[in-house]
């Protein structure tokens, strides 16, 4: 199965070693196309068009979507958009933080099912779950 992961990556690295965790964890249940979003450091060479390029063709390859939405990011709520029209399946996990509210247009759409957790096992137990 290939997983596309999604998370923020210009507004979200302070998220980078929970993205890496979830990786890990989705690594258990297939090919994980976007590992590149859980590094630390995140190569500046391709530019900004081949960046979509290759995304857009991770999505057309994925089987699935998995978003870790809590840091809002306009690319991944494009990802998400482009997977729903491709008819994947997507599934966001946001952590539970009264700082940051997760967008309606995500936990109101239908073709996607989210889920909500406070600490990354408890995550990882939901991402058990959804390939279960």
């Amino acid at each position: 199965m290939n997983i596309y992961f999604s998370g923020s990556i210009r507004g979200g690295r302070q998220d980078a070693a929970l993205y890496n965790q979830l990786i890990n964890e989705l690594k258990k249940f297939g090919n994980v196309l976007t590992e590149h979003v859980g590094a630390s450091n995140i190569s500046n060479e391709p530019t900004d068009e081949q960046i979509y390029q290759q995304d857009m063709k991770w999505l057309k390859e994925a089987d699935i979507l998995i978003g870790e939405v809590t840091t809002p990011s306009h690319g991944v709520g494009y990802e998400i958009g482009q997977a729903i029209a491709m008819d994947k399946q997507v599934f966001c996990l946001h952590q539970t933080d009264k700082d940051k509210a997760l967008s309606a247009m995500i936990n109101g759409a239908p073709a996607i099912k989210c889920f909500e957790y406070s600490e990354v096992e408890e995550a990882k137990k939901i991402i058990q779950q959804i390939f279960s």
